[in-house]
């Protein structure tokens, strides 16, 4: 797999400099500056490419080109923004970045209750905890009908630590849900957040995959013109919160859409921490029956606790069998080049890192560090799939007995 990492742009506290010590090769990089709605300018992207390639790497895949909302509810201008999502599309395929990751989540991206949960190591970790979410979802926000998609047990624990909570506690808590993620041009206020929460009531799942395919199947005939491929990233966490349809949190999700769209432009983001969320993924399981419509992959671990919180583990512990995953691909690698595939090789980030050694100090003193983008955490969970990815080869090739 081509080892790649996800870069911020000329503003990343993480450097290209130190993302070629870290042994990375590819760049996985957006124009962020850029306003959803409008078209990436080829210039941009050809500026973009010029820096990473003056500092010795590839830009090697696009994430992301964001799906702004009125294409999700096919409401207002929708139509041409979708016309305008194509001209990106082809702005950074013909500048030779021919993988282009997004989402279809329905108004937020991922969501973390903890971007500081302390490890038994010292390390920080990113958590999501389901007592918090409904805190937030029955105490903060109240939203209407929120009591049925908690259980008892839950809202108890809930109800006790509201009670607990300061005024700077609750506001926090808030941010973490509507207006924290990095490179996101929209934020919004907690009565425009349930506003956007009943539009998608109203839409139900169905209606918001209904739209997905619609959308999934346009671009990716933009897409396998220009020769690129487009793959979308699961929903995270892989189950629904605070009423929101998903659709692309499940083995059935990803088959439903691969099955609506068969041009083999459109596939899959292979994100281990977010499909892996959910219990019910088997991961090793989706890598072999999905494996050629894969077109990028995060490798991440979470460990799933009882009540179905979780938190970021690391790479190669946690709930998913890393193992199994990366040999799996590195399957379906082997299956591409005997197959002559020119995407036979899939190129792989390691996907968040916990805040670790100097990273820790740094955020101490002020440092902006994007949630889950540290560098040292990255550095040691890249380290270790490179040595995973060694091994398997090395077994494959009878090198190890």
């Amino acid at each position: 797999m081509e080892q790649t990492w996800r870069w911020f742009g000329p503003d990343d506290s993480v450097t290209l400099e130190h993302v070629k010590q870290a042994g990375a090769t590819g760049i996985v990089s957006a124009l962020h500056h850029m306003n959803q709605g409008r078209a990436w300018p080829e210039d941009e992207v050809l500026k973009r490419k010029k820096i990473i390639e003056d500092a010795g790497l590839r830009w090697s895949v696009v994430e992301s080109i964001a799906v702004h909302e009125d294409i999700k509810t096919r409401t207002g201008d929708f139509r041409n923004l979708i016309d305008q999502y194509k001209g990106s599309i082809r702005a950074v395929a013909r500048a030779g970045v021919k993988t282009i990751c997004y989402n279809f989540m329905a108004i937020t991206d991922w969501t973390r209750t903890d971007l500081h949960y302390r490890l038994p190591t010292g390390g920080l970790a990113l958590r999501f905890d389901w007592t918090d979410i409904a805190t937030y979802d029955l105490f903060i926000l109240r939203r209407p009908g929120a009591e049925a998609d908690h259980p008892e047990a839950r809202r108890k624990a809930a109800e006790a630590r509201f009670a607990t909570m300061s005024d700077s506690d609750k506001a926090n808590l808030e941010k973490l849900m509507i207006d924290w993620l990095p490179a996101r041009e929209f934020v919004y206020d907690r009565a425009g957040f349930q506003k956007m929460l009943d539009i998608y009531k109203d839409m139900g799942t169905e209606g918001l995959r209904d739209h997905m395919i619609q959308f999934v199947r346009e671009v990716a005939e933009t897409a396998a013109e220009e020769g690129a491929r487009i793959c979308i990233h699961p929903d995270d966490p892989s189950f629904p919160i605070f009423g929101m349809p998903r659709v692309m949190s499940t083995a059935a999700d990803a088959r439903a859409l691969l099955e609506a769209v068969p041009n083999p432009a459109s596939g899959l983001t292979y994100c281990t921490g977010a499909f892996g969320s959910n219990r019910d993924n088997d991961m090793p399981a989706m890598a072999r029956e999905f494996g050629p419509r894969i077109h990028f992959a995060h490798l991440r671990n979470v460990t799933i606790e009882d009540d179905g919180s979780f938190y970021e583990a690391d790479h190669l512990d946690g709930s998913t069998d890393m193992l199994a995953c990366v040999a799996a691909l590195m399957a379906e690698e082997d299956r591409r080049r005997a197959e002559g595939r020119e995407d036979a090789e899939i190129p792989m980030r390691p996907d968040h890192g916990h805040l670790l050694v100097d990273d820790i100090e740094s955020v101490k003193k002020g440092a902006k560090i994007n949630p889950g983008y540290s560098c040292i955490g990255r550095l040691k969970g890249l380290a270790e799939l490179r040595g995973v990815m060694r091994t398997v080869e090395a077994f494959r090739h009878g090198k190890l007995s």
